[in-house]
């Protein structure tokens, strides 16, 4: 079986992605395979050119006419942010699965919809968090479910960058509220919010304070002194309680100077505990408290291997992986939703709860005062 894919957007994200169809099949054996048809992408010549570089059999320039076409199974949107909603609905309305970046839309309400539409049609879809599919999140979802953490009382997580110090930098989509709807919250803040959500529980309650460090920026039109207005957060920082009685604390910066992608999570139960950091993404660290007490501490996991998740596909022992696998797994997990009418996460409904949370912390900044999720759910 093979799925036919349409990607719309060719730059960052395009480009994993792109990698990660290529290579499941030489991962993945006797799998659903898929088929790199068409790149979409606003500027024929960067998009042809992009085609050709990242082995697409060929380019549109129109999303539209892309969705209609019927050589086209699945819809992959890496577009900027606010493009989300329009793309997604169409495609779920022409019978298309969908695979979208994140975060999902730029409001709870386009969120919202988008979760109807693909529901109402009976696609499939996936929203890509791909950090779900390092092989040590997987292995530290395992031990949860298990319990052997027991009762969960902490996760403390950050995700912290530092690509925007230069105040001369200038302004991009990125940090312009109506094409990316938050800044730090939104961008990097939804990766730790849905960990938090995989491997801890629902979350019930937030108190939020977000804050922009430099509110004007140079232009990044040519030819012009002009500056524009910054009109996202920087920063955003967030306390939270969990369905299951957790408690959750949260830190999203692009100010954070020395941290180039700094994604970190500490999660704390009554048997024990685990850490785990994006830039060493192969090592979970472990304590447990039933360790005989000249062996209490905390180990490092080396989470590859054929006994750990995703390892029997890859390489031997100690043979590292790297960002580009969570992608491969993640999509690989798309190829069999679509293959097994399946419906696997992270899908819309947890873009779409994922959405609530940052709707519901940008809520609590303006409100300052602690908010409830259920009151944002219509």
């Amino acid at each position: 079986m093979s799925i036919r894919v349409g990607m719309i957007g060719y730059q960052f994200m395009g480009r994993a992605h792109s990698i990660a169809y290529r290579n499941i099949p030489f991962y993945f054996k006797n799998t659903t395979r898929p088929v790199l048809q068409t790149l979409c992408g606003r500027n024929s010549q960067n998009v042809s050119r992009a085609a050709s570089e990242m082995g697409w059999s060929s380019s549109e320039t129109e999303w539209e006419k892309m969705i209609q076409r019927e050589d086209i199974d699945l819809i992959d949107i890496v577009s900027p942010n606010h493009t989300h909603a329009e793309i997604a609905i169409a495609a779920a309305e022409a019978g298309k699965h969908v695979i979208c970046e994140k975060p999902l839309a730029t409001t709870l309400e386009d969120a919202k919809r988008m979760l109807e539409a693909v529901e109402k049609a009976g696609v499939m879809h996936m929203v890509c968090h791909n950090y779900r599919f390092a092989p040590a999140i997987q292995l530290a979802k395992k031990m949860i479910e298990e319990g052997q953490l027991g009762k969960i009382y902490h996760i403390r997580a950050v995700y912290l960058q530092d690509w925007l110090i230069d105040p001369s930098a200038p302004v991009t989509w990125r940090l312009q509220k109506e094409r990316t709807g938050s800044g730090a919250l939104g961008d990097i803040g939804s990766h730790i919010i849905d960990l938090a959500r995989f491997l801890v529980s629902e979350i019930s309650e937030v108190s939020g304070l977000l804050e922009t460090f430099i509110k004007e920026r140079p232009s990044a039109a040519e030819n012009t002194d002009e500056k524009e207005l910054v009109t996202v957060d920087d920063a955003s920082i967030f306390t939270t309680k969990f369905e299951n009685g957790a408690l959750g604390v949260f830190e999203a910066s692009r100010f954070a100077t020395g941290n180039r992608n700094g994604n970190r999570i500490e999660i704390n139960g009554e048997k024990g505990s685990i850490r785990w950091d994006l830039e060493n993404m192969n090592h979970l660290h472990v304590y447990l408290e039933n360790d005989s007490a000249e062996l209490q501490g905390f180990r490092t996991i080396n989470c590859t291997g054929e006994v750990y998740p995703y390892g029997e596909n890859y390489w031997p022992p100690g043979h590292i992986l790297g960002y580009e696998h969570t992608f491969i797994n993640l999509i690989k997990t798309m190829m069999d939703s679509i293959k097994n009418k399946t419906l696997e996460v992270p899908n819309f409904k947890d873009g779409y709860l994922n959405q609530l949370v940052i709707h519901a912390v940008e809520e609590s900044h303006r409100l300052k005062k602690w908010v409830k999720l259920s009151d944002y759910i219509n």
